[in-house]
């Protein structure tokens, strides 16, 4: 993994927990990452580090976990251990975000891992970032071609719904 950053406000809505994974074949131009693009690149990934993770997002303050990159859905047996830990011990009282390359239909379509994957998570950046498209003012994303897509209506109706910030209608 890349790194670990607790307490952070940038990788989602409210205060987050965020795991930077490592790798990624995507290779965006203008990535804001891309060291991690090497699966070689940060520290292995942990029991200790995981136990840190679920530390830290039992904080009351804590909204939720972000998984970023490199690419999550290339690094799924880190992601599926935490993911799942969180759900068994948390539920759903803390979400999990997640950034990917890969959109939504290829992941809901992918019959292994990466649905396993995709089941677990609350709200999905999907697609690559796109330098021509970069806009800053967008929340979450860096680039207008990237959708913010709340993962189990998404699920649910077959087709991708928006998300939308808590509070919002």
């Amino acid at each position: 993994m890349a790194d670990y950053q607790p307490f952070s406000f940038v990788d989602g809505e409210g205060v987050r927990c965020s795991v930077y994974l490592s790798g990624c074949l995507f290779a965006c131009e203008g990535c804001y990452n891309e060291a991690a693009w090497s699966f070689r690149y940060g520290e292995p990934y942990s029991r200790e580090l995981e136990n840190r993770v679920l530390e830290d997002l039992s904080h009351p303050a804590v909204q939720g976990l972000s998984l970023l990159g490199g690419e999550p859905f290339l690094n799924t047996q880190v992601c599926l251990a935490l993911a799942s830990r969180v759900r068994a011990e948390l539920g759903y009282a803390k979400d999990i975000w997640i950034w990917s390359g890969y959109r939504l239909e290829t992941l809901a379509a992918d019959r292994r891992d990466k649905r396993m994957l995709l089941e677990l998570v609350d709200v999905l950046v999907d697609g690559p970032f796109d330098l021509a498209r970069r806009d800053a003012s967008l929340a979450f994303r860096g680039s207008d071609n990237q959708r913010v897509i709340d993962v189990r209506a998404s699920l649910a109706s077959a087709e991708a719904v928006t998300w939308e910030p808590a509070g919002r209608s």
